[in-house]
């Protein structure tokens, strides 16, 4: 059986946990079926992956018209495929060109929805009005739809009503427990001169309003004096969220030690160091379907304290491998905070009490390694996601 797997993000362009996911998948899978790899971007060295730039008379328009234009490309390459299996908005299109195309079944597996991120049009413009017909369009059209969470389950049968619910099953996100584990190194602390005796509260992640980084540079300004904040920043998604957290940091620096702002994406050796050394790792997401980033620091062995939206409760056990701060979102569809000031008061609290409690902390970090271990396998993934292959190519 031939796989087509269709991606934006792929090494080394990986961005974000979609990425990570395919990336892992491919691994995986490629012990058990045939798979080529088509993602955007530059090219690839990696055997049976071709890389498809943005083409050069689209450079100047719409970002969205762009990836619908390689995605033209992409579909056609797909002759010979048995299936076509896409990952997020940038390589649906393909996927549904490809299955219309070469009238072969498509597999969508859904790391978020765009109408559940709304404020994507502050990036895109009317390009996310484009990017959502095009979600939509290839959902409601594709063979199967794999969620990365139950949660995530409920948010596609509640924004996509037309698709058949039984086409939609979950296959949770996935960790390689012999990758990330703890690494008790300090040369990637060394590099950037935070201090493995002081306390260490981490966050991974883009820099969006998804992320819910503003929030958590709010409760900052209410932790502990001795413990220093790591944040570890994606590129920013506009000039707007970008302005505003750095306003938010230089406002925090001053008025606090050890805060620490590392841009860019680190290897993944200097970030399972800082997983391995933080006292709490923290994800304070607006939205968030699954959340790789939280499993890896689970499999480091690092407590979490995480807001209670989309699939994060499936992956962080409350009282268990961390703590889970309350989050109720504004009636606007916007996705913002009903009550910000409770939001970052209750973060705030929430990392003082494992700051306090350092054994608590340590308790929770080894649960959590233990519960990687046990339930999230990217063996098991690919098992479970060649099944729904099998059953559609027959």
């Amino acid at each position: 059986m031939r796989i087509d797997l269709l991606t934006r993000e792929y090494p080394p362009e990986v961005y974000g946990g979609a990425g990570v996911h395919a990336a892992e998948l491919t691994r995986a899978l490629r012990h058990l079926a045939d798979v080529e790899v088509r993602c955007l971007g530059a090219p690839r060295s990696e055997r049976d992956t071709t890389a498809y730039p943005v083409p050069e008379d689209l450079a100047a328009v719409n970002p969205a018209l762009q990836f619908l234009g390689a995605d033209l490309r992409i579909a056609s390459d797909c002759a010979g495929a048995d299936l076509v299996h896409s990952h997020t908005w940038y390589a649906n299109a393909a996927g549904h060109l490809a299955k219309l195309l070469h009238g072969v079944p498509h597999v969508m597996t859904m790391h978020s929805l765009e109408p559940l991120r709304p404020w994507k049009a502050e990036q895109l413009g009317g390009g996310y009005a484009l990017s959502s017909w095009l979600e939509r369009s290839a959902a409601e059209a594709a063979d199967a739809l794999i969620a990365v969470s139950a949660a995530m389950r409920e948010d596609i049968l509640r924004a996509y009503p037309a698709v058949d619910p039984d086409r939609v099953q979950v296959i949770h996100n996935g960790i390689d427990t012999d990758i990330y584990q703890a690494d008790p190194r300090t040369d990637a602390l060394d590099r950037f001169g935070i201090d493995p005796e002081r306390p260490i509260l981490l966050f991974v992640g883009r820099v969006t309003r998804q992320k819910g980084l503003p929030h958590l540079l709010r409760a900052a300004f209410e932790l502990r004096p001795e413990a220093q904040l790591v944040l570890c920043c994606g590129q920013p998604d506009t000039p707007e969220i970008a302005a505003e957290v750095a306003d938010l940091v230089a406002e925090l620096s001053r008025s606090r030690s050890g805060v620490f702002r590392i841009d860019g994406m680190l290897d993944s050796r200097s970030v399972r160091q800082l997983l391995t050394h933080a006292s709490v790792f923290v994800c304070p997401s607006l939205y968030e379907p699954m959340g790789i980033v939280n499993l890896e620091a689970m499999a480091c062995g690092t407590a979490v304290v995480a807001t209670a939206v989309g699939g994060i409760p499936e992956v962080v056990e409350d009282g268990g491998t961390g703590l889970l701060v309350p989050y109720q979102a504004r009636p606007d569809g916007t996705g913002e905070p009903a009550d910000p000031d409770r939001l970052a008061a209750d973060l705030a609290a929430a990392l003082n009490r494992l700051l306090d409690d350092p054994d608590l902390a340590e308790l929770l970090g080894a649960a959590g390694r233990r519960r990687a271990v046990e339930r999230f396998s990217w063996t098991g993934v690919a098992e479970r996601t060649l099944r729904v292959y099998e059953k559609l190519v027959g």
